[in-house]
């Protein structure tokens, strides 16, 4: 906003000071000379103006918009990954395992039920019945996790890909960390805004990358996960939608 009203003021000034040396002290023969030079130059400042205003304003439309196919994207990753880790004890290093895993993993359909039993320990010990309440879990089946997450989609196929590049793939790491001495693990997958926005203004881009605001993305990448804490949140805000 100080940039526009910068140029607003210059434009002004400069559009007042040469009206005054036209009336003042330019010889008649010269001042359409002039007259032209100042209708060129509030043609210049016209458009400085409007870049100062719409530029932003397109800016963000281009970025909201380009940033939301992308977090879809690593809400799909991080899906396949909780199921990774709920299946396999771990997080997935690359993208080609991720994949593997969606082809052959399956989901086991479980039942609890409760049940009831005697403890004949103690009804020998003491000549007394007693039973025990406990509960038995049945299993029903087995279900593709690819079905479970995507239905009949196949966007799995490409959730590594990041839109509005030249193919480029999403960066993913994984590994474990210690925490009061268990070794935990964790995942994280970025996209840098670079990657995403580099057809756009280089000015915004750069002051993009340096966000700092509650309801913006902040840093230079979007990301989820973590490799220095458990976590599998997104560094989104709620604009975006929820985090699950």
């Amino acid at each position: 906003m100080l940039e526009i009203a910068i140029y607003i003021v210059v434009g002004i000034l400069i559009v007042f000071g040469l009206v005054k040396v036209i009336d003042n002290y330019l010889p008649k023969k010269l001042r359409p000379i002039l007259s032209f030079v100042l209708i060129v130059g509030i043609g210049v400042l016209a458009y400085m103006n409007y870049k100062a205003i719409y530029g932003p304003v397109k800016f963000n439309k281009v970025k909201e918009k380009r940033y939301a196919e992308v977090i879809d994207k690593l809400r799909d990753v991080r899906k396949v990954q909780m199921a990774h880790q709920e299946i396999n004890r771990s997080y997935a290093k690359n993208f080609d395992q991720l994949l593997r895993f969606l082809d052959t993993a399956d989901f086991v359909i479980t039942q609890r039920r409760d049940t009831t039993y005697l403890d004949k320990e103690y009804a020998k010990n003491y000549g007394v019945d007693k039973y025990i309440d406990d509960y038995v879990v049945d299993t029903l089946g087995f279900k593709k996790v690819k079905d479970s997450l995507f239905g009949k989609s196949d966007r799995y196929k490409t959730m590594m890909e990041v839109p509005f590049t030249d193919g480029k793939q999403m960066k993913m790491n994984a590994g474990l960390i210690d925490i009061k001495g268990v070794n935990t693990p964790v995942f994280k997958v970025e996209v840098p805004k670079e990657w995403i926005l580099a057809d756009q203004d280089k000015d915004l881009l750069n002051q993009e990358m340096q966000t700092k605001s509650v309801d913006g993305i902040n840093g230079e990448s979007i990301i989820v996960g973590s490799m220095d804490e458990i976590s599998t949140s997104g560094n989104w805000p709620t604009t975006y939608g929820k985090q699950n």
